[in-house]
């Protein structure tokens, strides 16, 4: 963080920690993304934190060929949003939605990462149950993700509970069963 003479940067970098707080926030069912009102600069920060913490992740799980999964995340990410948007004819929420899920979906991977940290540790101690609770931590993060797009999903465009839910679920699929399956041919 800068401060210069008239405090502007200081008074920028505020509004952007302010702003990260209040879309973290969607990751405890607070606030509507409709009401956020991201700059351009913040939204792509969010895409490089976002691809960055996708690699660290792929490489503690899989290998180099996980920088191409976390890419193609990343294109189904932004062309199933841009498909919503599209059809629902609600284009002008774009940034709103794409940072929203996109925040809460890094919040959930520095989880997931602590969590690949813990089985490592666990097993290094020989713990019998290492990979029983690491699997059970990682279906509460799914679990708990699908919820929180669900959320938003509903807050965002008031979607039917049963509607956000059905396009959260989709949306996993999309951004993380399809690369997943492109990498496995």
């Amino acid at each position: 963080m800068t401060i210069n003479t008239n405090g502007s940067s200081l008074t920028l970098s505020l509004f952007a920690m302010s702003l990260l707080i209040d879309y973290l926030a969607l990751c405890w069912f607070r606030n509507n993304p409709a009401d956020l009102h991201p700059s351009k600069s913040f939204m792509w920060k969010t895409v490089g934190f976002y691809l960055v913490l996708g690699m660290i992740v792929e490489f503690l799980i899989a290998d180099v060929e996980g920088i191409l999964e976390v890419l193609l995340r990343t294109l189904m990410a932004f062309s199933s949003i841009t498909t919503l948007l599209l059809v629902i004819k609600k284009w002008q929420y774009f940034q709103q939605l794409f940072i929203a899920i996109f925040i809460c979906e890094n919040f959930i991977m520095v989880l997931a990462t602590a969590t690949e940290g813990l089985y490592f540790f666990l097993v290094m101690k020989h713990y019998e149950y290492a990979e029983h609770l690491s699997i059970g931590i990682a279906v509460l993060l799914v679990g708990w993700y699908l919820a929180i797009v669900a959320y938003i999903l509903r807050q965002a465009f008031q979607f039917k509970m049963s509607l956000s839910l059905t396009l959260a679920f989709s949306y996993f699929i999309l951004t993380y069963g399809i690369p997943m399956l492109f990498m496995d041919m």
